[in-house]
């Protein structure tokens, strides 16, 4: 659906992001992760066609951004930071003028209004004047008219910026809801609502592409060496902690060994950290040895070690465009 090719966007001197290259098909719900001026919101408004790029190319179902902008927005829903509420307008006036705006008729409009209003969770205000809702309400308002014309694609940018923990949990639900309805991109610096809501994570560290794929498929890729986990039985004539770690330091490829505490005195548990996944040279040494093996796991880096490594430029995942220091952050667009 979604075709970018090395499109850069200048402000003025300042590059807000720099050679994006990326994919999202259709039907996905696509995370854009990414501190504050990663670029995340310059990479939706380009893809809204509220920007053009200053070089490459981007397209949405075939469509060129330069050359068909007005055809594209017709298909396309937009939430940006900061939601384009009248405080002075009732909800639901408010929907039926979003829908104007978006050429609907007004039999479509008044068709369209109610299922718009239950989808987003507005039925206790849609009555109510703007100026009156909360923060949350407000947000979903945002989402109402974004979704009012039923468009292919949906971009939400940073959804749940300023809710309360009780709001994320609901706009998260919201989301969900509008998963399979349309295609989807939403912006967040938050990790955990990326990992509960969206399908795949494009993550974006000073202008550029830092990592993308799947949560499984990032894991994979970004895990440094290995680090597993080994418990085996004390006492009775077992070798101790000593030789545990002598035991491990041993085997080929191991660069660490930490000894753990345990609630039971009849096990001794070490963390391992090792160059590539020895779990299998590890158990053959251990059982070798003397040891009774009782759990040989492996631990798995978090995506939030990853997010954490890409900020602060240590590598990309192999075949994403490499990040660098160099590249200026979003001026004029400020934190996205």
């Amino acid at each position: 659906m979604i075709v970018v090719e090395n499109v850069t966007k200048y402000y003025g001197a300042h590059a807000a992001v720099r050679d994006l290259t990326f994919r999202i098909e259709e039907g996905e719900c696509v995370g854009f992760l990414g501190l504050n001026g990663a670029g995340k919101t310059t990479t939706l408004k380009l893809l809204s066609c509220l920007l053009l790029p200053t070089s490459g190319r981007a397209s949405i179902r075939g469509l060129d951004v330069e050359a068909a902008p007005h055809e594209i927005r017709k298909f396309i829903g937009f939430l940006p930071d900061t939601p384009p509420l009248y405080d002075e307008m009732l909800v639901s006036d408010y929907l039926r003028f979003a829908g104007k705006l978006r050429k609907m008729t007004s039999s479509a409009v008044s068709k369209r209004l109610p299922e718009v209003v239950r989808e987003a969770g507005l039925e206790d205000v849609a009555g109510e004047p703007i100026a009156t809702l909360s923060h949350g309400y407000r947000q979903r308002v945002g989402i109402a008219q974004a979704i009012i014309h039923q468009p292919a694609l949906l971009i939400l940018d940073e959804p749940i910026n300023g809710l309360d923990p009780v709001q994320i949990v609901e706009m998260r639900e919201l989301i969900r809801g509008l998963r399979g309805k349309h295609t989807i991109l939403l912006s967040t610096h938050i990790l955990s609502e990326i990992e509960q809501t969206c399908d795949r994570i494009l993550m974006l560290n000073q202008g550029r592409v830092a990592a993308q794929g799947t949560e499984h498929e990032l894991l994979e890729k970004m895990s440094r060496g290995s680090t597993f986990v080994v418990e085996v039985r004390a006492g009775d004539g077992q070798p101790g902690p000593e030789g545990l770690t002598s035991a491990l330091k041993a085997i080929d490829g191991v660069t660490g060994v930490v000894l753990e505490p345990h609630a039971s005195d009849a096990i001794v548990r070490a963390q391992v950290q090792a160059e590539r996944d020895v779990r299998g040279a590890a158990a053959k040494a251990l059982v070798g040895g003397g040891f009774e093996l009782v759990e040989l796991s492996r631990r798995a880096t978090g995506l939030e070690k990853i997010f954490v490594e890409l900020s602060r430029g240590q590598g990309p995942v192999a075949g994403a465009p490499t990040p660098t220091a160099s590249t200026a952050t979003e001026s004029s667009e400020g934190a996205s």
